[in-house]
């Protein structure tokens, strides 16, 4: 069965109370249930993962090799900032899908940048938790 790392970054704690119109009113409880589930269903075991910190979020990207198929991430506002992020995931060498709930490109132009999209298999961006339900699907081919 292959394992899958769902890692989400800064703030994604706050989902259903932070910029709902944004974000959406699901709470990452609700997130973190909807892709349980979804994994039982296509046979793929999950584990989550959410920090405000980026060394946690670098340490469990470290820690992941050999333990883990794949990675779904939503950095969040690391994505814009992090090049540790984006040397963990690019030394790591897991196929990694970087996940946006918000199209960050219709945004603000400093969230147009990615430092993690260059050193990822793919990126979603704005299809909501939708997101990361297309990911965990790609990783069960």
């Amino acid at each position: 069965m292959k394992k899958i790392l769902i890692i989400n970054g800064p703030n994604l704690n706050l989902l259903g109370t932070r910029e709902p119109e944004i974000y959406g009113k699901f709470t990452l409880t609700d997130l973190e249930n909807k892709l349980k589930d979804f994994a039982k269903k296509i046979n793929i075991e999950i584990e989550c993962f959410q920090s405000n910190h980026e060394g946690e979020i670098v340490d469990k990207i470290g820690s992941a090799k050999n333990n883990f198929n794949g990675i779904i991430i939503n950095p969040a506002a690391y994505t814009h900032t992090s090049v540790a992020l984006r040397d963990a995931i690019s030394s790591v060498q897991i196929p990694t899908i970087e996940v946006h709930i918000s199209n960050i490109y219709s945004r603000e132009e400093f969230r147009h940048n990615s430092f993690i999209a260059p050193v990822a298999l793919g990126q979603i961006s704005g299809l909501g938790i939708d997101g990361y339900l297309l990911a965990l699907e790609y990783f069960s081919k």
